[in-house]
């Protein structure tokens, strides 16, 4: 039961916040206090007050890269702030400001209605722009990264807005600055370069069949449709059933590790992913261990694909937790490798 409700200048102030309908699990939990902000301005009034600077703060944008596991004891920011506007632009692109609220697939859907180029891979991914940095979110051989010019910020520990260069957010595979500092930055924008030209990627995960059986050429509107398709097929519908997407990592794995992997089952799909690196599938992992389809309670994965965790109607947060723990368990025990999670779990 919600016990108050607080309006101020450009935020809502809601005590004894429900959050099943504020992640894609749709696990059950709740949050002490929950804080809408709509304008970035109001972050200043709101770090002024002694709660946020003492109690524990959990920045949240849709959910859909979390796991509940309890219910929170302190402060959940979420940044609604909405607004998408072209900074500069030439004959090769242009420079893009994103304020964090707005919806990740809606930036995708602009940008090809701009006719931008680059970010058609990471269509139908769920979440907000301001959690796209902070999880360098990729799909089908593109990352976030690619893009991004700079973060906008604002900074706890300095008490003020900061900007980020690309360099400065230490991006890396499904990791950034923000990501490991939790605890330091809230991301308000984020500014994209946007080319209007460059080469398609469509070696990755079929998508090259795709557009050849919807007899479509490899622009980006149509590899876009081509992967929206490929993705409603694999990933369940977060509406329909809870879900996080994909709920481990790949692994990144070096020669020798290759090898000892190759001695315990040589079919093991292995990929290139950078100078001395390996990437192995996380979803072949777990399906040879015969966890795909698994259901233990409500807690189960999925059928579709063996990546994707999902709640089938009542399984708590931790019901979820032990089921990827056995998952983890049962994928080092067969191959000697720890899968790291991608959600965040609390």
């Amino acid at each position: 039961m919600i016990t108050s409700i607080v309006e101020g200048n450009g935020y809502t102030i809601i005590e004894n916040a429900p959050l099943d309908a504020r992640n894609t699990f749709h696990v059950a939990a709740r949050a002490r206090m929950l804080i809408d902000v709509r304008k970035p301005a109001a972050l200043e009034e709101l770090f002024g007050f002694a709660a946020l600077g003492s109690e524990p703060l959990l920045v949240l944008g849709e959910g859909s890269n979390i796991l509940f596991t309890r219910d929170w004891p302190g402060i959940v920011l979420s940044i609604a702030a909405r607004g998408i506007r072209i900074v500069e632009s030439d004959a090769q692109g242009a420079r893009v400001r994103i304020e964090a609220g707005e919806n990740w697939n809606d930036v995708v859907h602009w940008s090809l209605a701009h006719g931008f180029a680059g970010l058609e891979n990471l269509v139908a991914i769920p979440g907000t722009m301001g959690a796209a940095p902070i999880q360098n979110i990729g799909a089908y051989g593109v990352e976030v990264r690619e893009f991004v010019r700079a973060v906008q910020t604002w900074d706890r520990e300095a008490g003020k807005p900061v900007r980020l260069d690309n360099a400065e957010c230490a991006f890396a595979y499904r990791d950034s600055l923000f990501k490991r500092t939790p605890h330091r930055y809230v991301v308000t924008a984020v500014e994209l370069d946007l080319p209007l030209r460059r080469e398609a990627r469509i070696d990755y995960a079929g998508v090259g069949e795709e557009l050849a059986a919807l007899g479509l050429e490899a622009r980006p509107p149509a590899i876009a449709e081509a992967i929206t398709r490929i993705r409603a097929r694999k990933l369940p519908n977060p509406a329909v059933i809870g879900n996080a997407g994909s709920f481990f990592k790949n692994p990144l794995i070096d020669a020798a590790e290759a090898e000892r992997l190759r001695a315990v089952d040589a079919s093991i799909p292995l990929w290139p992913a950078g100078d001395r690196w390996l990437k192995t599938s996380a979803a072949w992992l777990v399906e040879t261990c015969g966890f795909k389809g698994l259901r233990e309670g409500d807690a189960g994965v999925s059928s579709d694909h063996a990546l994707v965790l999902v709640n089938h109607g009542r399984a708590s947060g931790a019901q979820i937790r032990a089921l990827a723990e056995r998952i983890r368990d049962g994928v080092f025990a067969r191959f000697g490798i720890v899968l790291e999670p991608e959600p965040l779990i609390v």
